[in-house]
């Protein structure tokens, strides 16, 4: 793979893909291919967490002739297929994390679905009946999944340049403009505490549609909700959002605008 000066990375999220979508998201993906150097679908890739989705979204990606790196999100878990998903999806160009990462242009991409579990002095804590410490520890085990990931980019590639991905949100900025009773389902707090031990320079998230485009957490790190609703809303039409990598700066990297395309 060729060495680029500048990455462009496309996000999105929350395409709930449909099996009556056949043809509509190929010429999206031809365009982002003309556009971006790496696709990142950050989660509910299908509507109802159907294989058959998945299927039709295989074969709409055979227009994306760059990588695509992907988390499943809670529609994608809906029917308990979520293996069958990932399968129907991984190619050698498709990635789809969970716990893992990957290096694409010598950027390294750690992924996981995350969970809930609340934000800052609101998070829930490990306490009560048995039902609510499993709904804790899933957010818990989530963090450590991603913390693995991140650890391993490190241990692995000096210095590398480092994005999460993953479908719930880590910070409650990027959710502001849902119900504040919903917030404990839409993110976690404890997913943010890797991203900013780890030097992440970038995390994409979605899920809450009707959230807020861009946040940051501790340590300047730029968290991006990239939920299609969020993205139409700003004019994005085609549905994603362009963040550029220099790959010759040490610094954070400023984001882009993303041009406006049409689905």
């Amino acid at each position: 793979m060729k060495a680029l000066s500048k990455v462009r990375i496309a996000a999105m999220a929350d395409i709930h893909v449909r099996e009556t979508d056949k043809g509509i998201w190929a010429p999206c993906f031809k365009t982002i291919s003309e556009q971006a150097d790496v696709l990142i679908i950050a989660g509910d890739l299908t509507d109802t967490g159907d294989e058959q989705e998945a299927q039709l979204l295989a074969e709409e990606l055979r227009q994306c002739s760059i990588p695509v790196v992907a988390v499943l999100g809670n529609h994608d878990y809906e029917k308990g297929r979520h293996k069958l998903i990932r399968q129907a999806l991984l190619t050698e160009n498709v990635h789809i994390l969970d716990g893992e990462s990957v290096v694409i242009h010598g950027i390294g991409f750690a992924g996981v679905k995350g969970f809930g579990g609340g934000f800052d002095r609101y998070m829930l804590s490990m306490f009560g009946e048995d039902a609510m410490k499993a709904f804790v520890q899933e957010a818990v085990d989530e963090a450590l999944r991603l913390d693995r990931a991140l650890a391993r980019l490190d241990q692995e590639h000096s210095n590398i340049k480092k994005i999460a991905v993953m479908h719930y949100s880590p910070i409650a900025a990027t959710v502001v403009g849902e119900p504040e009773t919903i917030f404990p389902f839409l993110g976690s707090s404890r997913l943010a505490e890797p991203l900013s031990r780890r030097k992440v320079m970038a995390a994409f998230h979605g899920h809450a549609h009707a959230g807020t485009l861009e946040g940051e957490a501790a340590g300047g790190v730029k968290v991006f909700n990239v939920a299609r609703p969020i993205l139409e809303k700003h004019g994005y039409a085609c549905g994603y959002y362009t963040f550029e990598v220099d790959m010759e700066e040490k610094n954070v990297p400023e984001a882009v605008t993303s041009e406006q395309t049409t689905r």
